[in-house]
This record gives structure tokens, sequence and C-alpha cells, in this order.
């Protein structure tokens, strides 16, 4: 569908109402229709008259709930009852649409729509940019206006995969600790929303070389001075950003566990005489560490969890896969015990752990053995999807009152640690019965 089209669909609901007003739609919606990216779902719209009134009166259309974000600079947001569209409704600067865009951040985010007209206004060549792949300001100060554009041009670009213009991306360069004096919550917001895009691997590289990714995650100051090594073919810095770009899943959240995945390699980085490079007990001291660095960055607790989670067992996979054992049974016993400490998160681990092996190709590391591991993780990743049913709803085919009366023991940690170990059989598959169930327990030794 053509952009008429697509807008009266959008738009219709609220067209009587869109004709009382000099109004434009402005922004990400544009850009991504121009790019033809899914469409988003919140809507810019910058009016001439009264802001405000147009908010109350999209909101009681619509039955949405309105909200006052910025009263002095008159924006408003109408959230609907799905609670993922919404619009964000604000006054053109000072009545003039040409001023008003000339003061947005970026020439692609500077294309409107004129919701009556049915006409594009596009004085700064937003359109002809996203063309060229590139990302340019009409004035660099519109960038001071708002520091957080320092940090935004970086989402774009992983957003985009665009260039930045060479003097906007200097610009950024020399100013970019403008960022801190924000909020640290937006600047949480835009990492976030960094770590979403395609070409969040190719923007921290960019970030890396222009040394504002130092100033943004200060620990990329201690894992640089890690280098290769046998097993590494990349240095620290490096080898992480490969494994954000070697992770396959697009969650955010996960792509920045792999960024920090590392972060305990400096503290416990040892070199034997014979010249190799240890790192014993990373995994452990990076989910450690990794959350205060979480922390200042106003990550939410369940965030700073998760992550830490990853961090913790990244390496977990990699020791079931030496401890390989010729019978499958031991093996299941190894997947389930794995499956009952990770859960849910199981897959994202076994991902990351995927990610960080094809990101190590050092000269001691050999394709065999790379593929080897692939296969394991593969084994690993479809034996929890056989049994992930189960292990997500957990139930012993003994109760606790049973297991008591079998054993003649009290309610106890002890019963505790018995009914895990019968769900782990359970999920192994070797005991599939009440009756094997029964003679597990008997000959659990206590």
């Amino acid at each position: 569908m053509n952009l008429d089209e697509v807008l009266s669909t959008q738009f219709r609901k609220i067209e009587d109402i869109l004709k009382k007003h000099q109004v434009y739609l402005v922004g990400g919606y544009l850009r991504n229709y121009f790019l033809k990216n899914e469409l988003s779902y919140d809507k810019d719209l910058v009016c001439l008259d009264n802001s405000k009134i147009l908010a109350l009166e999209i909101a009681k259309k619509l039955d949405g709930t309105f909200i006052e974000l910025d009263k002095e600079n008159q924006i408003y947001r109408v959230v609907l009852k799905d609670k993922k569209n919404f619009f964000d409704i604000s006054l053109a600067l000072e009545n003039d649409i040409l001023k008003d865009a000339k003061r947005r951040d970026f020439t692609i985010n500077s294309i409107f729509y004129d919701l009556n007209k049915k006409e594009i206004f596009d004085p700064l060549d937003g359109i002809g940019d996203i063309k060229k792949r590139i990302i340019k300001t009409y004035d660099l100060n519109n960038l001071k206006d708002d520091p957080l554009r320092f940090l935004r041009l970086y989402r774009f670009i992983s957003l985009t995969g665009f260039e930045a213009d060479r003097e906007l991306s200097e610009f950024c360069r020399n100013n970019f600790e403008l960022v801190f004096n924000c909020a640290k919550e937006r600047i949480n917001y835009e990492i976030i929303q960094m770590f979403e895009g395609s070409y969040i691997s190719q923007t921290l590289l960019k970030m890396y070389d222009d040394g504002t990714l130092e100033k943004l995650f200060p620990f990329v100051k201690e894992i640089k001075r890690v280098p290769s090594n046998s097993h590494h073919h990349l240095d620290l810095v490096h080898h992480s950003i490969e494994t954000v770009r070697n992770i396959r899943i697009n969650k955010p959240v996960l792509k920045i566990a792999a960024f920090y995945h590392d972060i305990g390699k400096p503290s416990t980085w040892t070199i034997e005489p014979k010249g190799r490079h240890r790192f014993i007990g990373h995994d452990i001291k990076g989910a450690q560490i990794v959350k205060s660095e979480l922390e200042k960055l106003k990550f939410s607790n369940k965030q700073i969890s998760y992550i830490q989670k990853m961090i913790k067992y990244h390496i977990y996979p990699a020791t079931l896969i030496h401890a390989n054992d010729t019978k499958k049974d031991n093996n299941n016993k190894a997947f389930a015990r794995f499956i009952r400490k990770l859960g849910s998160d199981t897959p994202d681990v076994i991902e990351l752990s995927r990610a960080d092996r094809l990101s190590a190709r050092g000269s001691a590391v050999s394709e065999q053995m790379v593929q080897e591991a692939l296969n394991h993780l593969d084994n690993l990743l479809n034996y929890y999807n056989e049994v992930k049913n189960m292990a997500q709803n957990p139930k012993s085919l003994l109760d606790g009152n049973e297991i008591m009366q079998i054993l003649n023991i009290k309610p106890s940690k002890l019963l505790g640690e018995i009914i895990e170990k019968l769900i782990e059989a359970q999920l192994s598959n070797s005991v599939k019965t009440k009756e094997e169930a029964i003679e597990f327990v008997k000959n659990i030794g206590i």
C-alpha cells in the first residue's frame, strides 16, 4: 500500500478530529515507512494550534489515556487501550512547521505528512538521506539542545545500518560526555533500543573506534587490556562484540549479557609458564561485579538478575560437553540438572554459549572442535525442547508425605533435596513410573 492508503487506515477513526486542526505526522512512523520496516506503534503528531485540545479529543474518541508529558512545551501523550499504541502530540516550534523541522535531531526524522492535505513536507530532504543511507542533522547544535541525541545517533546507526555524516560523527565524538547530563533512565532506554538494532555489532565497533564505547560502558577500559591468545583470535573487546554479533535471538537484554559475558576475565587473568592464558572463575566473578555496572545505568532488578544468570552460567553448557559420557542416561541426568537450574532461561544460556564458541577461533581451536561443540549444544537444546513442559511445571511422581513414609524421615532440607533428585531423574527419563520412583527413593542413600 502507498502512504495515503496506510495512513487512511490508521487514522480513519479520528479523521473528523484531524479536520479541525492543522496537524502533521512526523518522526519514526514515517521513517520506518520509507525504510520499509515494520511500522511503529507510536505516532508523533505536530499541530499548529492547540496540542492539548487535540490530545484530549483523540483520547476521548479512542477511549485512550491522556498524559501530560511536558506542560511548558505543550507535549502530551494518548495511550490506547491495548497499552502498545500511542500518540505523542506536540505544538510546532513557534507555530512554524519549517522551524520545527530545522530543530529536530536528524534529517531522517524531519519528514512530515500533512494529514489533511495528504501531502509530504520534507524540507531537509530526509527521504533523500534515507535513500543515501546517511544520518545528518540540519544544525549540529540541535544535539546540544538535548544531549541524549549524541547517544541516539548510535541507536539509529544500530537500527538502520546507516553511516553518520563525517561532521556529525566528529561532533558527537567530541561532545559525547554531555550525554551524562541526562537522566540515567533516559540513557538506559537508549541503550536498550540500541541493542535491539540489527546492526548492533557494527555500532559497538564504531563506538569503540570513536572512543565513546568506554565512556558509556566503563568496563571496556578493563577488558581491552586482555589480548588475543591461543584460544581467542580476537582481543577481549572485539571478542565480546563478536559474541553479540553471533546472537541470533533479537532479545536486547540477551545481547547486552553477551557484551558483558567476559567482564570477570581481567580480574581472574593469569598466564601459565608455557604461555597459556587462564581465566579460572571468570564466570562467577563476572556475575558478581556486573551488578554495580548495571545499577549505575539504571537497569531494573529483573534485567540485572537475568544478565547475572547469563554470565554465571555461560560456560556451563561447555562443561557438559567436556564431561560428555558414552552412556545416554548419564548425559540425560547431567542435562536434566542443567535444565532444572536454568529453567525457562535454558535456551538463552545455550544461545550465549553458542555465540561465545563461534567467537573464539584461536590457533589452538580446530574447526572440528567448534563443530563438535555446536552439535552438542544442538543436542542440549533439543533435549530441553523435549522436556520443557515438565521442566517448567515439575511434578514429582511421589509427594513429600509418600517419601517421608517410605524413608521414615521427617520434614527437612533432605526431603527437598530428594524431591529435586527425583524430578531430575524423571526429566532424564531414568524414572518413568510411580513404581520406579519408589525404587529410586529407596536406593537414593541417606
